[in-house]
């Protein structure tokens, strides 16, 4: 979490230049630093460090510019600890023919990966051996259960999994052991779903953390709304966003840059070249959000950059944007096909794909 402190004078000053914006164009003021400017996209590009498989990985984390984790559309999941160059398949044995759709790593040892589907065919599997060995920490016996995300709080203690709606709500897993349990909320203080709502399983990240309360999980189909927690997961509010729903559409990717400020991705799957009204902003938390600059087309996934306090990046099958301040305009720089994006404090972004497509970012 990269939070800004900022004095009251500021703050009255920003805030006025805010409304005089908001009032001419409708959205907040959101203008680039020199960092930020400085690091637009005309030199940027992927670095291809693909792994020899044909699986899919929209399952993707990183712990810095040498770690990181995939996770395949088959049961695999390969591990680099040298930025790329080499990768080692440390799948959980047993797991062939699942589709593991999210990673999380809590540190480099500890990792967690989750297979969606209907009924049994969601798991969570769990390693604290950096994948010499595995554990199946949850299996779904409910078959009107569908689980698409999981996320961790910092410290990797607590965190949550999220399933399509179950009798009109979503329906949260919680672990507070680091993903070694799991356990189906209390749904109470989650709003009802209108029928045909839903997550979208496209990069792991219909489901965010930020801080060390809040939480996000982004949806589709018959709304395209985003819920919110400020406690963990025992009560949910929820706020329409900009981007259009549609039965292959909505918001399919969310990320925070605080607890305030965050920007949502999406658009249509069945229409990858489209992109307008595919991205919003929020610096509220998430109480309101702004339509955002059209994007080059449906994007699945999007991250923050470490260090530029208003770029990130997304990412498609038609390929990537860039946005240097915060999602008002976004730049196409690559037509490369990725369905995730994850961005370390370090500074790099990885980049996951088809064909066992992995990449980072050169900037």
């Amino acid at each position: 979490m990269r939070l800004h402190k900022y004095t009251v004078a500021s703050l009255a000053s920003l805030a006025s230049v805010a409304a005089s914006l908001l009032s001419v164009t409708g959205a907040p003021a959101q203008a680039a630093s020199a960092a930020d400017a400085a690091a637009g996209p005309g030199a940027w590009r992927w670095a291809h460090r693909d792994v020899h498989t044909d699986q899919q990985f929209r399952g993707l984390d990183a712990v810095d510019r040498r770690h990181a984790w995939v996770g395949g559309s088959k049961g695999g999941v390969w591990t680099t600890s040298d930025g790329g160059r080499t990768w080692r398949d440390v799948s959980p044995a047993g797991a062939e023919g699942l589709q593991f759709r999210d990673v999380e790593v809590t540190d480099r040892r500890t990792v967690s990966v989750l297979a969606i589907g209907e009924g049994r065919a969601s798991r969570i599997y769990r390693t604290q051996d950096a994948g010499r060995t595995w554990t199946r920490t949850f299996t779904n016996h409910d078959p009107r259960a569908f689980y698409d995300c999981m996320a961790f709080w910092p410290g990797g203690r607590r965190g949550l999994a999220v399933s399509d709606p179950v009798g009109g709500k979503f329906r949260i897993l919680r672990t507070t052991d680091g993903g070694a349990s799991w356990s189906v909320d209390d749904r109470s203080g989650m709003p009802r779903a209108f029928d045909g709502e839903f997550a979208f399983a496209a990069s792991g990240t219909c489901l965010v953390t930020t801080g060390w309360r809040d939480a996000y999980l982004a949806s589709g189909g018959a709304a395209a709304r985003v819920f919110h927690t400020v406690n963990r997961g025992r009560t949910w509010s929820v706020t329409d966003s900009t981007i259009p729903a549609s039965d292959a559409g909505g918001v399919f990717s969310l990320s925070f840059r605080n607890p305030e400020r965050g920007l949502a991705v999406g658009g249509d799957f069945e229409a990858p070249e489209v992109g307008s009204d595919a991205s919003a902003s929020t610096i509220d938390r998430g109480r309101s959000w702004w339509n955002g600059g059209d994007l080059s087309g449906y994007r699945s996934g999007v991250d923050h950059v470490a260090g530029l306090r208003r770029t990130a990046v997304a990412v498609g099958p038609t390929g990537s944007d860039v946005t240097s301040d915060a999602g008002r305009t976004w730049q196409p720089f690559s037509t490369d096909d990725f369905d995730a994006v994850h961005c370390t404090e370090d500074g790099a972004c990885w980049a996951s794909g088809p064909e066992g497509a992995v990449a980072k970012l050169v900037r």
